[in-house]
């Protein structure tokens, strides 16, 4: 494979990347876009590999020795302080990120989301790392429009419904609603990696992605996943479809999301690799088009 160059003509350089997360949704595409499209080699880091033994399996593809993987939790494991040190760049993708834990299983996802993520920024920035954190866009938490009593006549204002990241307020639901807790322990570890950035110098970039969707997502119910599990929306109603069964809608089919799809997704995250320069580079080229 040749050289990847920048708009300059100027070599990519080739990185070594810790992956936090490797065997997830996320974490398998990204590994096939890097290895298929880029020079770069993967530590990936997972307790499963499922999603990705086609990429490990055969030690005749032209990457075979750009990926090895390391079967560790994260919470109890001395060697990755070793594989961020060995990094140019460590990616935490690492989380409980189905809603339906979320009120079942509240302790498992503040442990997740922000417990076992302390000693990747810790090791990140002890040892001057740069640090791609994956967050969520349930951090901006409800609406202004939506918080307002139904019959509100601001409710009808579509400026209400528009979230600023520099300026919008940070509305959650109470404590007793655990639904909640992933976006809170999502809101605390992205606080803390901002105030490593601010006091000893952190580089860092947060993806807050909003509901990327695409193969290896999820599961359907009794096919390829627990029958008691269950999955996110387009996953329900996949399985509503195959048993012939009405589509269980929110609010009557009131609510309303958005979807990118993993492939579009990645692209942006392969950008957000090449580093902020590179990403302000081209789109001052695109905008003066």
């Amino acid at each position: 494979m040749a050289s990847r160059v920048d708009l300059d003509g100027n070599s990519i350089k080739t990185l070594t990347i810790c992956m936090i997360g490797a065997g997830g949704f996320i974490g398998s595409h990204l590994c096939e876009k890097l290895l298929e499209e880029t020079l770069h080699k993967i530590l990936a880091v997972d307790v499963y590999n499922d999603k990705i033994k086609h990429l490990l399996e055969n030690s005749n593809q032209l990457w075979a020795d750009r990926i090895q993987f390391h079967r560790i939790n994260i919470k109890h494991d001395s060697r990755l302080e070793g594989l961020i040190k060995m990094a140019d760049l460590t990616i935490n993708l690492a989380a409980i990120c189905t809603p339906a834990d979320y009120n079942t299983r509240p302790l498992d996802t503040i442990y997740s989301n922000f417990i076992d993520a302390l000693p990747v920024v810790k090791y990140c920035s002890e040892n001057n790392k740069r640090l791609i954190h994956f967050s969520t866009c349930e951090v901006y938490g409800k609406t202004i429009g939506s918080f307002l009593p139904k019959d509100h006549p601001l409710r009808q204002d579509p400026e209400f419904y528009v979230l600023n990241e520099e300026t919008s307020p940070c509305i959650f639901g109470s404590i007793e609603k655990q639904r909640w807790s992933y976006a809170c322990a999502k809101q605390l570890i992205e606080r803390l990696i901002y105030a490593e950035g601010a006091e000893n110098g952190l580089e860092f970039t947060i993806v807050r992605p909003f509901n990327w969707i695409g193969p290896r997502m999820d599961f359907i119910p009794g096919v390829d996943g627990p029958s008691e599990g269950v999955p996110r929306v387009l996953a329900c109603f996949s399985n509503n479809l195959l048993r012939g069964e009405p589509l269980k809608l929110v609010d009557g089919g009131q609510s309303q999301r958005t979807f990118v799809y993993i492939k579009d997704a990645i692209e942006a995250v392969h950008l957000m690799i090449l580093g902020p320069t590179v990403i302000s580079l081209m789109w001052a080229t695109l905008t003066m088009k």
